[in-house]
């Protein structure tokens, strides 16, 4: 393989390259290649860049859990081939904390837009759809709420009204996947050099939307599965994450189904997520209200008036405790702080 390294490759921002990638460059590091990494398995990565896919090599003492799809790397082809040399900053970063896991699983990075995959039926579950929302708030990536199987149900309003309650101004459409339309649905967010991530329970459409929004033929695309009729869960058809070319000149970032998202280091996208409550909280009698007990608070007050969901201040709560316990609190002598984790299940 034989590439030229340029500060601001023109060949390369189709794969989301940008101004911010080109900053952080040195003039010593004029001889190295920028690559995407396109799959991160336990052992191996591969990269994409101006010559196509290529294996990476990485640094000795270096392991494929510090990179994730989506990040960009410096890599030396000469004389060592596709040797890691250095990871860009990132512009965003999903991550989430998993059980008995001290650090936490990087989902896909530079991501722009989230797109939050759900279907017309018993999976839509609002408090598991918040968690989604959290996420992506947090990482500072734009969540898009996605209805699939919208075809299969009688009236898909529902549904809607629902997802579009859960965050101010949240962005909420509803597709058929298999259909062609479903790619002009979602243009707007899939433009030349863009980068989407699709998230979601397993049997969702997740793996046939990215099919149909990668334009391709039956047989060339992701394995798809389907949700159970007797108890509307989906099988796992994605099993590692991958980055995909997609129609119109943007780039999607499959991911397995998720049945569980702990929350954890998510206090701003809490606070996103659940705005109502945030701006109702300064009129509280109490500068520390805890919204469950305490007399003069606003938030139970708008609950009491019908202006605020009952059922909504609980989650919050619920997910406020979570990401209080989860959240690794530094300790230890200034200048030599830990984070200890509980890795409190839920």
């Amino acid at each position: 393989m034989s590439e030229t390294a340029d500060h601001a490759p023109p060949d390369i921002s189709p794969l989301g390259w940008s101004a911010f990638f080109d900053l952080q460059l040195t003039e010593d590091e004029a001889g190295l290649v920028p690559m995407r990494i396109s799959t991160v398995h336990r052992a191996r990565m591969s990269a994409q860049g101006s010559g196509g896919p290529v294996q990476l090599s990485l640094p000795v003492h270096s392991t494929t859990n510090e990179f994730a799809v989506g990040d960009w790397v410096l890599v030396s082809v000469e004389p060592e081939a596709n040797l890691v040399v250095r990871r860009l900053g990132r512009k965003t970063l999903l991550q989430r904390r998993i059980e008995q896991g001290r650090a936490p699983q990087l989902i896909a990075a530079n991501v722009d837009t989230l797109f939050i995959v759900t279907s017309c039926n018993d999976d839509f579950n609002p408090a598991r759809l918040e968690r989604y929302l959290a996420l992506a708030n947090e990482a500072g990536t734009e969540p898009v709420m996605v209805l699939t199987k919208a075809d299969r149900v009688a009236d898909a309003a529902p549904y809607r009204l629902q997802a579009e309650a859960l965050q101010r101004g949240l962005a909420v459409v509803s597709v058929d996947a298999t259909s062609a339309l479903a790619g002009a649905v979602l243009r707007p967010w899939c433009g030349p050099g863009q980068t989407v991530a699709l998230v979601g329970s397993s049997g969702v459409g997740k793996s046939t939307l990215l099919n149909t929004l990668a334009d391709l033929a039956p047989g060339e695309g992701q394995l798809t599965g389907d949700i159970r009729e007797d108890d509307a869960k989906g099988r796992h058809t994605t099993t590692s994450r991958s980055l995909h070319a997609i129609a119109g000149g943007g780039l999607a970032i499959d991911t397995p189904g998720m049945r569980t998202l702990q929350v954890s280091d998510a206090a701003v996208g809490l606070d996103i997520l659940f705005a109502e409550i945030i701006d109702l909280a300064p009129g509280c009698r109490f500068r520390d209200c805890t919204h469950g007990h305490e007399p003069g608070c606003a938030v139970r007050a708008a609950v009491a008036a019908g202006t605020l969901d009952a059922e909504r201040l609980e989650r919050w709560r619920k997910l406020h405790e979570e990401n209080r316990d989860n959240t690794p609190v530094l300790v230890g002598p200034r200048g030599n702080k830990t984070k200890p984790y509980s890795g409190k299940r839920r």
